[in-house]
């Protein structure tokens, strides 16, 4: 066989639970990520970004040209009747404005063109460093809270991202330029039009960090609905909130919870609105105070060696362009005061440690040489937070080529050990090795292509069936999948569907039965061809009929690999060649089926409690009904794939 890799990844969340996103990856009140972090996110485009920087100060430049023209016209054209000065001032005035726009043009399409790039880093970077996250992160944080940061959070600074910093580099060198342009003209009106500066200084950092506070709150609340959008509105959650009769008080919960967010939305847009509108107001009083004090000096310097009308006319036209510069730079200011609550949460998934990944000298096995063996040797393991471990101490070898059976009552570690297994986590203390190598010493890669793992939690894509099967290897043959299919059982009833292959599944395989959903996953696994296979509770969601048919596709597929079974029916692995079984996290016994039978020991009571269960199951399946409320079948089938009205 041509080995590859893990078909299906393990199900299920241990250690925790779906809650909110573990504490540690909080930022302490009030902290702020370093400004100097958000900027170096541009500083892969800094060609382009100097680019715009030339543009933006060359188009700062033209735009103080238009007040000097101005004073050349009523200064010398119109009192002195000059045409040929007036004609080259309104040419000039002309030139800069249509210089102006095709510059503002080109700055505006480089610059958004870098934020979208910075955007994208940012995404990527995100979704790449999650997928290295491990298991232990993804129970405690919510599906529908990594959406919101990946999404909401940062799609809300793409306007500061895309545009901030070229407004800020903007407005910066428009002011400094007005400003020099105004001295060059009158010193005492400058120094007059800046009186109010320090005031607007203050309260630009006031109002930053009150929006600072709501926009995160708002940002909160928003995953918070996002996560309960995501979980109620899913297959399961539907069934949930029906089967218990809660879809209307999840409604009301949903109501009260959007009323809040729109809330902290009209707070987020009203914050510092007052102080605001008071600083516009000045600003638009002062052209009116300028024209006084202008008015003032021209009227005490008669021969007109300080201040002329001229002057006064192109200091408004310059002080009417300064205002609204200073105005949009601290309202940016104020902007980024406010998304450094976004780029701190998702900063804090950026700087999530990455707890299991490669070692810098890790080997890449041979998945077709990987014999099967694995071995524990005095391995310990504690979830976070636990009080107890989960595995203590337990020493144990999985014989290449055999099947090993690890059995248990709820509790006993033998999930914990499968996980350790496909290194989904990491022992406290002791070593696991493959083959004799250290997974630790091992390409996350190359043992996930020689460790395959079916679980009783089944996922399965929104897509066709043979994009499902193809996830585990996108190369994959038609002939590939339909002999993988055999060998997991299930491909006689793919051919009975009207679309065969193209079947799409549905979201999560809901259109599937359970056993059905089983085999698909089986048959991905198989098409990757794992030298070992693990089998974590595989069939303990199933009704008896349906396992037995399913036990045959297990059989198959075992066939010629070192096979671990997590069993729930001990039914399944009566001919393990060694059954291990285990309590609060120790292995207590271990031997053959009928070895621990005779020995009366845990085992047998375990046995003992399996038999009459399937007893059970054997006589309601006898009147036509199993476990799960299915209709029995003579030949052990899986229910009927639910139809839709288009017939799939």
């Amino acid at each position: 066989m041509a080995h590859g890799g893990m078909g299906g990844g393990m199900g299920g969340g241990m250690g925790g639970g779906g809650g909110r996103l573990s504490s540690d990856l909080k930022l302490a009140p009030g902290q702020r990520p370093d400004l100097r972090r958000v900027l170096g996110l541009f500083r892969p485009y800094r060609g382009t970004l100097a680019v715009v920087l030339f543009l933006i100060v060359l188009g700062a430049a033209a735009g103080v040209v238009s007040p000097f023209l101005i004073r050349e016209i009523v200064d010398v054209a119109l009192p002195e009747q000059r045409a040929d000065v007036l004609a080259w001032s309104v040419g000039g005035l002309i030139a800069v404005t249509v210089v102006s726009s095709a510059l503002g043009v080109t700055q505006a399409m480089l610059s958004t063109r870098v934020g979208q790039s910075v955007m994208h880093d940012l995404r990527v970077s995100v979704y790449s460093h999650l997928q290295r996250m491990g298991l232990g992160f993804f129970t405690r944080a919510r599906t529908g809270e990594i959406q919101s940061r990946i999404f909401s959070d940062i799609g809300s600074m793409q306007s500061v991202v895309t545009s901030v910093m070229t407004q800020i580099v903007s407005a910066t060198a428009g002011v400094l330029m007005a400003l020099v342009a105004m001295f060059a003209m009158d010193w005492r009106l400058t120094l007059f039009s800046l009186i109010a500066l320090p005031f607007a200084v203050w309260m630009n950092r006031r109002v930053g960090r009150r929006r600072r506070e709501i926009v995160r709150t708002r940002q909160e609340k928003a995953a918070d609905l996002s996560a309960g959008i995501q979980e109620s509105l899913s297959v399961s959650g539907i069934l949930l909130g029906v089967t218990m009769g809660r879809t209307e008080a999840l409604s009301r919960t949903f109501s009260a919870d959007s009323r809040e967010l729109a809330d902290l939305e009209v707070r987020s847009e009203m914050a510092g609105r007052w102080h605001m509108a008071v600083f516009t107001t000045l600003m638009a009083l002062f052209p009116a105070l300028t024209y006084l004090l202008g008015g003032h000096l021209l009227f005490n310097d008669p021969d007109g060696s300080g201040i002329t009308i001229g002057t006064l006319v192109a200091f408004i036209a310059l002080q009417s362009g300064l205002f609204p510069q200073i105005n949009g730079l601290l309202r940016v200011a104020t902007q980024v005061n406010s998304s450094l609550a976004l780029f701190s949460r998702v900063f804090e998934y950026l700087d999530a440690p990455i707890l299991i990944k490669d070692a810098p000298d890790a080997v890449a096995l041979d998945p077709a040489e990987v014999r099967g063996e694995i071995r524990f040797e005095d391995v310990s393991f504690s979830y976070p937070g636990a009080e107890d471990p989960a595995l203590d101490r337990i020493d144990l070898v999985v014989p290449a080529g055999k099947h090993t059976a690890l059995v248990g009552s709820t509790g006993s570690g033998k999930t914990t050990t499968g996980y350790l297994m496909a290194r989904l986590y990491e022992p406290s203390s002791g070593s696991i090795t493959l083959d004799g190598h250290d997974l630790r010493e091992v390409t996350m890669e190359s043992l996930a292509a020689s460790i395959g793992v079916v679980t009783q939690e089944t996922y399965l894509l929104h897509a066709t069936i043979a994009e499902n099967l193809r996830f585990a290897r996108p190369e994959a043959s038609d002939e590939e999948l339909v002999a993988a299919c055999r060998i997991a059982q299930i491909h006689d009833h793919i051919e009975s569907l009207p679309d065969g292959y193209a079947t799409v599944v549905g979201e999560r395989g809901y259109r599937f039965s359970g056993g059905e959903k089983q085999r698909l996953a089986l048959a991905r696994t198989i098409l990757r061809d794992p030298p070992v296979l693990l089998l974590d509770e595989a069939t303990s969601a199933l009704d008896v009929a349906t396992e037995r048919a399913m036990s045959g596709a297990l059989d198959a597929a075992a066939r010629g690999r070192t096979t671990v079974s997590i069993a729930h029916r001990l039914s399944t692995i009566r001919h393990a060649d060694q059954i291990v079984v285990m309590q609060r996290g120790r292995i207590v016994e271990r031997g053959t089926y009928d070895e621990l039978l005779a020995r009366g020991g845990v085992f047998a009571d375990l046995a003992h409690q399996d038999s009459r269960r399937d007893d059970g199951a054997d006589g309601l399946a006898a009147d036509g009904v199993v476990d799960d409320g299915v209709a029995a079948v003579d030949d052990g089938a899986d229910e009927p794939v639910v139809q839709d009205p288009s017939g799939r």
